[in-house]
């Protein structure tokens, strides 16, 4: 099986090198292409082999990635539909494109996935969604599920909840609260370096409790308020600075932004 990677940035790189650290896939089985070859050197010292020529790697995909920007995709895929053999499944990580639009792209009658990793994909933590079109079989979603199990966690949804999940899903927030976390210890003493290793492992400490107990975050909450404490303390200055309504708007905001770019 050849998986083709039609651009080779953060993600697709992260993606492909996740792969390849798994065992799951064979560097021999990879080609990754790009418009120049700055992202080559680390994925050359992995095997995997590289092109800037996007129509000669395409033509020999068993899976191909579409791992570029939304704005490429117009001029990329008419370049590339022609050389993709017809059997290829067709793998879109880009926001703001749905199956519905990659399939016009492509001309029709090809089966494809729409697949939203995120950043954590390059220390192997990534949440992944996807959603697939009606031509998509169960062992093609199968396929899915163990390339995105080589760089984290995937779970299947429907496309019209693919925008709340790039709302909740960006790390970028998670990195702000970390940056606060430290910035509050910095400005009780403590130093700034040791300030965020502190506030990440705690994050990281707090996220894994959540997975791996199953029991609801309020509940973890609660175990560490004693009454009259520091924590019960420091949760109501959150709640009195308006926490959850900062981050639901958040999130609102970024699913709004992504529905926009769905109508382009």
């Amino acid at each position: 099986m050849k998986i083709v990677f039609i651009g080779s940035g953060n993600m697709g790189c992260a993606m492909m090198k996740g792969m390849v650290a798994s065992g799951e896939v064979a560097a021999a089985d990879l080609i990754a292409t790009a418009a120049h070859g700055s992202h080559f050197a680390a994925l050359q010292a992995l095997g995997i082999e590289t092109t800037t020529d996007n129509r000669a790697a395409a033509a020999q995909a068993d899976v191909l990635f579409l791992a570029i920007k939304p704005y490429q995709f117009a001029d990329v895929v008419p370049q590339i539909c022609a050389a993709v053999p017809p059997e290829a499944l067709i793998v879109s990580i880009a926001a703001g494109q749905t199956l519905a639009g990659v399939q016009a792209l492509f001309g029709g009658g090809r089966r494809i996935v729409r697949l939203l990793p995120n950043t954590p994909a390059m220390v192997g933590e990534s949440m992944t969604a996807y959603c697939k079109n009606e031509l998509v079989t169960e062992a093609d979603c199968a396929l899915v599920r163990t390339l995105s199990a080589c760089y984290g966690v995937a779970e299947e949804i429907p496309e019209r909840l693919m925008n709340a999940v790039i709302g909740l899903t960006a790390p970028a927030s998670v990195y702000l609260f970390i940056e606060a976390l430290a910035d509050g210890a910095v400005r009780e003493g403590l130093p700034r370096a040791q300030a965020y290793r502190f506030a990440a492992q705690t994050v990281l400490g707090a996220a894994k409790m959540v997975r791996e107990s199953g029991r609801h975050p309020g509940t973890l909450k609660d175990d560490v308020c004693s009454p009259g404490g520091t924590t019960i303390e420091g949760i109501a200055k959150l709640e009195e600075c308006g926490l959850r309504h900062a981050v639901i708007a958040a999130v609102h905001a970024s699913t709004e932004k992504a529905a926009r770019m769905d109508r382009g």
